[in-house]
């Protein structure tokens, strides 16, 4: 909030030759206007910047219940998707889901107003999803329902294996995924009008980061911003957090369904790997050991994790980027956090001291999810160029 300021006594007009009073009193009355509305916007930027503050409601007292209300029990704003299957350049195969606009529904932005349809040229946005996401999560629909609201076109591709058929290939996916990414943003820039932007959660935005440091400027002619949340840039800090103590019981439920995925992939192609060692595995680091770092060319899990660690390539990167993490995240210590000395200028942190692992849950309960993705557009939307 702006200080009221005293008013002064008005001066005492002394008459001359050629007296400018109206003149005066006119150009005195532009500068107190000129100087509300700088103070109007002043105030306006600041209440922003403390709305984009993250805090913790007090009745999620800690790091796992910030990760595990938001992901099982949060209220996701309703979304409807189009499906399209794109044929992959090595005979494989993956769906793409294009949030649908209906000209007759309303915006919960704006209750009196019919939602926009939006026109070819409005902004693009891009969303990669986490390790076993889909569109289905629970961030993934509260973006791409903000990105909806704003009359932005927004798309969710999926990883391989991610959208429910499996792949045909003797593939997944894995954190170090960047050819792929930029095939898929690629073709996404090479048929869309308007400006493009990428955000990325857990894996997707682990991915994401590698494709823009490898890149570097050349990222800047296929996105203009790009955000990643919650990804694990360090993988081997993540993969001692997620192999001790309670980080155990989010490793079984990753392992549950990568392990039925791995047992499918088995009937396409058998002795494709030890399915007695897969099945055995307890943790990321066995179960990456045996499946994941071979079937993409990696030696084991140690030269995987070391490919996929994106910490390094921060200083490379390029593109607006906003690196959000939560410093209480149970999947990456914050001692693995860079500062801001260890990132390029391009690149701008937010490191709250709670949120948990993709939560960022508000309010009162049973709480809300857009925190995130105000946080997340009001960056994006920075960057864009409107022309």
């Amino acid at each position: 909030m702006s200080t009221p300021r005293r008013q002064s006594p008005a001066p005492t007009e002394v008459p001359s030759r050629n007296s400018g009073t109206a003149h005066d009193k006119s150009a005195s009355s532009g500068t107190a206007r000129a100087s509300a509305a700088v103070e109007a916007a002043v105030d306006a930027a600041v209440e922003a910047t403390v709305e984009l503050l993250y805090r913790a409601p007090l009745w999620l007292p800690n790091r796992h219940a910030q990760t595990i209300v938001p992901s099982l029990f949060a209220r996701r704003p309703a979304v409807s998707f189009r499906r399209e299957r794109w044929d992959t350049p090595d005979g494989d195969f993956i769906d793409l889901d294009w949030v649908e606009h209906d000209a007759q529904a309303r915006s919960a932005l704006a209750p009196g107003a019919a939602r926009r349809v939006p026109a070819d040229t409005a902004p693009l946005f891009v969303l990669f999803h986490g390790l076993e996401g889909s569109s289905g999560s629970h961030y993934a629909a509260s973006l791409m329902a903000a990105a909806r609201e704003c009359g932005w076109h927004g798309v969710v591709p999926h990883f391989r294996s991610c959208s429910g058929p499996l792949n045909r290939m003797p593939r997944f996916y894995h954190l170090a995924d960047s050819n792929e990414v930029d095939w898929i943003l690629r073709r996404l820039r090479a048929a869309h009008r308007g400006p493009v932007v990428a955000a990325g959660v857990s894996l997707g935005g682990n991915v994401l980061l590698r494709w823009l440091g490898e890149r570097r400027e050349d990222a800047a002619s296929v996105i203009s911003a790009a955000a990643a949340i919650s990804a694990p840039i360090d993988v081997h800090a993540g993969g001692r957090a997620l192999s001790q103590g309670f980080g155990l019981v989010y490793t079984r439920s990753f392992l549950k369904t990568l392990k039925q995925k791995a047992e499918q992939k088995l009937i396409q192609f058998p002795g494709l790997f030890d399915r007695d060692a897969m099945l055995a595995s307890r943790t990321m680091y066995e179960f990456d050991n045996v499946v994941t770092a071979p079937l993409h060319g990696f030696r084991n899990t140690d030269e995987y994790w070391s490919t996929a660690t994106t910490r390094p390539l921060l200083p490379h990167i390029q593109v607006p980027t906003l690196v959000l993490n939560a410093r209480n995240d149970p999947f990456l210590p914050a001692e693995a956090l860079p500062s801001r000395h260890e990132v390029s200028a391009a690149v701008e942190l937010d490191q709250p001291r709670h949120g948990g692992h993709a939560g960022f849950m508000t309010g009162p309960f049973p709480g809300r999810i857009d925190w995130l993705s105000r946080r997340v557009f009001g960056h994006l939307e920075r960057h864009l160029d409107h022309g």
